[in-house]
Order: C-alpha cells, then structure tokens, then sequence
C-alpha cells in the first residue's frame, strides 16, 4: 500500500523553558475500516486525546481525513509530552503527509494550538515561552491561536501569526491566504494603577514607616497586631509604592503566569503580581510541583508580593519550603526523571495575631490566652524561618479619633518617589554586578564592604545583640535594614540612628 510522510514543527515546556518538537506524520492508505491513528512519543492523556479533535477539525474544516494507518511521532521520543497545544501541528502533518497541503512551509513556521471539533483553533497555555523557543530555533514565525497572539507577540525577532481556524492555518501555509503578523502596543509600565491608595490608611505612622523601608530594600515583612488594624489593607497597598518594573522583569512574570494559564488574552503583565494564598494551601502549590512540574505560588510571585496573612496558621511544611526561595530567589523542583527550576524572588509579606485569640495588645479588649497558649501560638514558626524576615512590626488597634478625624495618610505616589530614590542609590551602589538590585540581596561577605559601622555603633549592636539572643543572619539582617534607612535619609554612611531603628524592627526576637 502506498504511504507518506510530512514533518511539521512545534514546541513544548519543560518548567518554564521551551523545547522543540518535531511532529512526524506517517500515512499508509488503506481501507477506511482499517483506519487507525496512533500517536507516540511519550504522550500522556491530553495529547492522546488529541486524535479525535485533529479527525474532528479535519473533518468539519472540510479536508479529507486520510484512511489507512496515521502514525504521528512527537520526537524526541524520551521526553514526556503534554498539553493541547500539539492539536494544530498535528493536524496539519495530517495534511502534509495525505496531500491535502505542501510541505514546503512547514519547515519555516512552528505551530501551537488546540483544536475544537468544530476546526476552531483554541488558546493555549505558555504562548510566551513557546514563541521565545520558535526565536531561538531561528524559524520565520510561528501560528498561534489568536487570543495567545498579543502575549507571543512581545518576543522580537520572530513572526506571530494569529490564526482562528485550522482552515486559515492551512491557506496560510499554501500561501493562498496572507495574514499580517501580530505586533504588540509599546511597553508602558502600569505600576501602581488599579491597586489600593496608601492614602486611605488612617493612622498607622510606625507601620507606614516600615512598608516604605520594606518596599526600598526589598526586605521581607511580618506584621503583628490584632484584627482589624489594618494589615491586610497595608499589605494589599505595598504592590503600589514598589518600584514600576523593567521590561525583563515583566518578561520574567507574563512567562510564569503563562506557563500557569494567567494570562488571559493580555501580553505583558505590567503590575508587580500580588499574590495572596489562604492558609490551607499545600506545600505542592506553594512552592510548585506535580508529575509534570508546574510553578506555585512563590514562583507567580516573582518580582512581586506574596502575602500570607495568618502567617502562623499555615501548614509547617508550607511554610519551611520558603526557606530555599527566600535565600536563593529560585525554587527546585526535583523528580525521578527530572529537575527543574523556578524563578522565584518576591518580597514576603506575612500578618499574624499576637496570641491565638488575637487581643493580647489590643487595650479595647481582654485577651483570654495563657502564657502557654501564647507560647504555643508563636512556636508554630521556626526560628530560621523568622530570621529570613527582616522586619517585625507592631500594628497597633486604630483609636477612634484617628479613623474619624485622622488626616489621611500620604497617597502611594509621594511614597513611591521615595522609594525609587532609594532603589536608585542602591543601583548606583551595585553597579557592575549584574542581578543585585536591591539591599536585601547583600552577600554576607558585602556586608563588611558596605554597611561599616563606628566603634560605638557596634558596641549598641553586640548589647543588642546579647540581650535579644539574634542569631548571625538576624544580625546581618539588621545591617541590611540599617542600610536601606541611611540610603533613605540620603547618607553614605550608617549611623547609630539607623541600627537602631533597624533593631527596633527585630520585634518577635525580642518577644520570644
């Protein structure tokens, strides 16, 4: 019996990094009672289903399937493949391969999408990545739904044609129907737009004061106070007064939220992510995983805020997985068969009672636990883990004069000028070291280069350090906050003032 063969080509992602695959179609016609399509290469459930959506499409887009035997292999074989978005490619080798389409273009442009019954070409997740592996295989373009295509389109040096339909894909390739490539708006930063105002905030000078240096340094932040003063409505106010990403860093965000299927029918995400998590979450979706590794909630808050409000009610082995991430700003997800890596540097921003029933310091109410019942409470975080956090805050309850004839607070503007002034001078600090950007990320051997202190300084330093029981990296966490308030007062130097405040903000060394 006579066959053919067609090759088409596509991508996949492994983590957050494409790879390519090359879809090879055999046909051998036969009877049409004797047609079986078969697909391998390691294809797990998704993409086996694929064969009764491409014989679908194929169908109502009015091509002829081809009867006989149809074998498609998604090469490299050893590597596992999943998705949707193998739908498009294989359907058109299916073309290729019974005649129905010339294989001469297939070479040229890479393929990605899914495929309704109907022929209707469906979005898919991870369009940013995939583009960037079509740019980096030096292809001239690459077909993706059209929904995917404002997303793909941000990478350059490569064509994104948005495609509707399995049949517009087609005449695309037979060169009988041109369609102009997608080109994206200019990158405009929206930082700071559609996120709660710093200025609805009555009162709360001390913790104000703490967002400010949190946001400038980059330095992780535990808020502590009774309910109903105010940390969450601070918390969901820090995205604002960061600084307005860079093109990379939101390069760096759309790919993982693409990879997660967040992205919708926008390209770049301009606004740092904020992400907030209910206490339940597991430790699989908090740092990332699965069969097939896919990124959690520390990796969608790359570049952003993760916020974990009652911090201490979270599972403990979700919480002790940050410990990587808050260290290294990457997280390892380690499998059998594979290892792979997500980026994952965010500020951590935490909120907690100071005792399980939450009054302790509230001077309105009686709080009803015991020394022991509070000991219990505070122990459900561990020592390394709060040493990862810079700055301990009280949030005091609001008294009554402030909420109703309190002067509002400053807007989130004012606040974030000063804080890319600060960021500024820590650019102008680190220049020449490409990835340091910011005084939380201070290497312990930098430490002695730039945050020297007088001899009385570091004698208030080693009193603190005795009465309070810090450990070595609370210590260095002290220098880097001090750091961030000299670079906010515009000095050179860190003076005495400066740690000070800095130790102030170890609050829960203190109490514990």
């Amino acid at each position: 019996m006579p066959g053919a063969f067609a090759k088409s080509l596509s991508f996949g992602v492994f983590g957050i990094e494409p790879y390519q695959v090359t879809v090879e179609v055999d046909v051998t016609i036969g009877q049409r009672e004797d047609s079986i399509f078969q697909i391998v290469g390691l294809p797990e459930g998704a993409v086996k289903e694929s064969r009764e959506r491409v014989r679908a499409a194929i169908g109502n887009s009015g091509f002829w399937f081809p009867a006989g035997r149809v074998t498609a292999n998604l090469a490299p074989a050893d590597i596992r493949k999943e998705g949707v978005a193998f739908d498009l490619p294989l359907a058109v080798g299916v073309l290729a391969a019974s005649g129905s389409l010339s294989p001469d273009l297939l070479g040229r442009y890479a393929l990605v999408g899914e495929l309704g019954l109907n022929g209707e070409v469906r979005p898919v997740r991870g369009a940013l990545p995939l583009a960037l592996g079509a740019r980096n295989a030096g292809v001239s373009g690459i077909l993706v739904p059209t929904d995917n295509a404002p997303e793909a389109a941000v990478v350059e040096r490569v064509q994104v044609i948005p495609v509707a339909t399995l049949a517009e894909a087609v005449e695309f390739l037979a060169g009988t129907r041109p369609i102009l490539p997608h080109h994206p708006p200019p990158f405009v930063t929206e930082n700071g737009q559609h996120i709660p105002d710093l200025a609805d905030v009555r009162g709360q000078a001390g913790a104000r004061r703490a967002l400010e240096i949190a946001a400038a340094g980059a330095h992780n932040i535990l808020m502590i106070g009774p309910p109903g003063s105010g940390k969450t409505m601070l918390a969901r106010r820090l995205p604002g007064i960061l600084p307005p990403m860079t093109f990379e860093e939101a390069l760096d965000v759309t790919k993982i939220h693409s990879i997660a299927g967040l992205t919708g029918r926008g390209g770049l995400i301009t606004n740092r992510p904020f992400r907030s998590p209910h206490h339940t979450v597991s430790h699989v979706a908090m740092i990332g995983g699965g069969t097939l590794p896919r990124p959690g909630e520390a990796s969608l808050a790359h570049h952003g805020v993760l916020f974990l409000d009652e911090f201490p009610e979270f599972p403990r082995q979700a919480l002790e997985t940050l410990r990587q991430p808050l260290e290294d700003g990457a997280v390892t997800v380690a499998r059998a068969a594979m290892t792979c890596e997500f980026p994952a540097r965010f500020m951590l921003c935490a909120s907690m009672n100071p005792c399980p029933c939450g009054y302790r310091t509230d001077p309105a109410r009686e709080c009803r636990c015991t020394p022991p019942d509070v000991q219990r409470y505070h122990a459900r975080l561990s020592g390394p883990l709060l040493d990862r956090i810079d700055i301990h805050i009280e949030v005091p309850a609001v008294k009554y004069q402030e909420l109703t004839r309190g002067e509002p607070g400053e807007p989130t503007a004012v606040v974030r000028e000063r804080v890319q002034a600060a960021r500024q001078r820590q650019l102008d600090r680190f220049r020449g070291r490409p990835g340091l950007y910011a005084n939380a990320q201070i290497s312990g051997r930098d430490l002695r280069r730039w945050c020297r202190l007088d001899d009385a300084t570091l004698a208030m330093l080693e009193r603190a350090m005795g009465s309070m029981g810090l450990s070595a990296r609370a210590y260095d966490r002290i220098l880097r906050v001090a750091r961030t308030i000299a670079d906010m007062a515009g000095k050179d130097e860190i003076d005495s003032e400066a740690v000070s405040e800095a130790i102030h903000y170890r609050n829960l060394d203190r109490r514990l």
